[in-house]
Protein backbone atom coordinates (compact mmCIF):
# COMPACT_ATOMS: atom_id res chain seq x y z
CA UNK A 1 0.00 0.00 0.00
CA UNK A 2 1.28 3.07 -0.85
CA UNK A 3 1.16 6.38 1.78
CA UNK A 4 1.34 9.26 -1.33
CA UNK A 5 -0.40 12.11 -0.63
CA UNK A 6 -1.61 15.55 -2.79
CA UNK A 7 -1.91 18.70 -0.09
CA UNK A 8 -3.89 21.45 -0.52
CA UNK A 9 -3.34 24.36 2.11
CA UNK A 10 -4.07 28.15 2.71
CA UNK A 11 -7.13 28.02 0.26
CA UNK A 12 -9.47 31.13 1.32
CA UNK A 13 -13.22 31.29 0.66
CA UNK A 14 -15.99 33.76 2.81
CA UNK A 15 -18.49 32.04 4.13
CA UNK A 16 -21.40 32.87 6.52
CA UNK A 17 -21.22 29.72 8.97
CA UNK A 18 -21.20 30.37 12.88
CA UNK A 19 -23.60 29.99 16.03
CA UNK A 20 -24.29 34.02 15.79
CA UNK A 21 -26.25 35.94 13.99
CA UNK A 22 -23.45 38.81 13.09
CA UNK A 23 -21.25 35.78 11.87
CA UNK A 24 -24.50 34.77 9.54
CA UNK A 25 -25.02 38.44 8.75
CA UNK A 26 -21.42 39.47 7.84
CA UNK A 27 -19.65 36.50 7.17
CA UNK A 28 -16.29 35.68 7.71
CA UNK A 29 -12.90 33.80 5.62
CA UNK A 30 -12.14 30.95 6.22
CA UNK A 31 -9.11 29.01 5.39
CA UNK A 32 -8.63 25.41 4.22
CA UNK A 33 -5.99 22.65 4.25
CA UNK A 34 -6.66 19.23 3.18
CA UNK A 35 -4.31 15.93 2.44
CA UNK A 36 -5.31 13.36 0.35
CA UNK A 37 -4.06 9.60 0.57
CA UNK A 38 -4.19 7.75 -2.92
CA UNK A 39 -1.89 5.71 -5.35
CA UNK A 40 -0.22 8.73 -7.31
CA UNK A 41 1.75 5.58 -9.56
CA UNK A 42 -0.87 5.63 -11.64
CA UNK A 43 -0.67 9.41 -12.45
CA UNK A 44 3.07 9.34 -12.49
CA UNK A 45 2.88 6.73 -15.36
CA UNK A 46 0.82 7.41 -17.31
CA UNK A 47 1.46 11.71 -16.92
CA UNK A 48 -2.00 12.60 -16.92
CA UNK A 49 -4.12 14.96 -15.19
CA UNK A 50 -6.97 12.43 -15.58
CA UNK A 51 -5.06 9.44 -13.29
CA UNK A 52 -4.97 12.09 -10.48
CA UNK A 53 -6.98 14.10 -8.27
CA UNK A 54 -7.72 17.37 -9.91
CA UNK A 55 -6.50 20.02 -7.54
CA UNK A 56 -7.92 22.74 -9.51
CA UNK A 57 -11.53 21.46 -9.38
CA UNK A 58 -11.15 19.82 -5.49
CA UNK A 59 -10.41 23.50 -5.05
CA UNK A 60 -13.75 24.82 -6.77
CA UNK A 61 -15.48 21.88 -5.07
CA UNK A 62 -14.52 23.18 -1.99
CA UNK A 63 -14.74 26.46 -1.92
CA UNK A 64 -18.66 25.82 -3.20
CA UNK A 65 -18.90 24.19 0.36
CA UNK A 66 -17.18 27.01 1.96
CA UNK A 67 -19.44 29.92 0.42
CA UNK A 68 -22.73 27.86 0.16
CA UNK A 69 -24.98 26.89 3.13
CA UNK A 70 -24.53 28.35 5.96
CA UNK A 71 -23.39 25.88 9.23
CA UNK A 72 -23.41 26.70 12.76
CA UNK A 73 -20.27 24.64 13.24
CA UNK A 74 -16.78 24.25 11.56
CA UNK A 75 -17.06 20.84 12.27
CA UNK A 76 -19.63 20.60 10.26
CA UNK A 77 -18.25 22.40 7.63
CA UNK A 78 -14.87 20.25 7.85
CA UNK A 79 -17.25 17.21 7.61
CA UNK A 80 -18.88 18.12 4.02
CA UNK A 81 -14.92 18.91 2.99
CA UNK A 82 -14.04 16.17 4.01
CA UNK A 83 -17.36 14.01 2.32
CA UNK A 84 -16.39 16.14 -0.87
CA UNK A 85 -12.61 14.66 -0.66
CA UNK A 86 -13.87 11.41 -0.52
CA UNK A 87 -16.08 11.77 -3.55
CA UNK A 88 -13.17 10.38 -5.90
CA UNK A 89 -13.34 6.88 -4.90
CA UNK A 90 -9.43 6.90 -5.59
CA UNK A 91 -8.65 8.94 -2.49
CA UNK A 92 -8.67 6.80 0.67
CA UNK A 93 -8.91 9.17 3.14
CA UNK A 94 -8.97 13.05 3.60
CA UNK A 95 -7.40 14.87 6.48
CA UNK A 96 -9.57 18.50 6.27
CA UNK A 97 -8.92 21.42 8.81
CA UNK A 98 -10.89 24.27 8.49
CA UNK A 99 -9.61 27.83 9.98
CA UNK A 100 -11.35 30.28 11.54
CA UNK A 101 -8.88 33.32 12.14
CA UNK A 102 -12.10 35.49 12.96
CA UNK A 103 -13.05 33.80 15.23
CA UNK A 104 -15.37 35.49 18.14
CA UNK A 105 -13.07 35.23 20.73
CA UNK A 106 -12.49 37.97 23.22
CA UNK A 107 -8.84 37.45 23.62
CA UNK A 108 -5.60 37.62 21.23
CA UNK A 109 -5.52 34.42 19.49
CA UNK A 110 -3.60 32.77 16.23
CA UNK A 111 -5.89 30.62 15.28
CA UNK A 112 -8.65 28.31 15.60
CA UNK A 113 -9.37 25.30 13.62
CA UNK A 114 -11.13 22.15 13.37
CA UNK A 115 -8.88 18.48 12.31
CA UNK A 116 -10.92 16.11 10.85
CA UNK A 117 -9.61 12.45 9.30
CA UNK A 118 -11.69 10.59 7.58
CA UNK A 119 -11.31 6.97 5.97
CA UNK A 120 -12.99 5.43 2.88
CA UNK A 121 -14.69 2.10 4.12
Amino acid sequence: MTTDRIALTGLRAHGRHGVHDFERAQGQDFVVDVVLELDLGPAARSDDVADTVHYGELAESLVAIVTGEPVNLIETLAERLAAACLADQRVRSATVTVHKPQAPIPHEFADVAVIVTRTRS
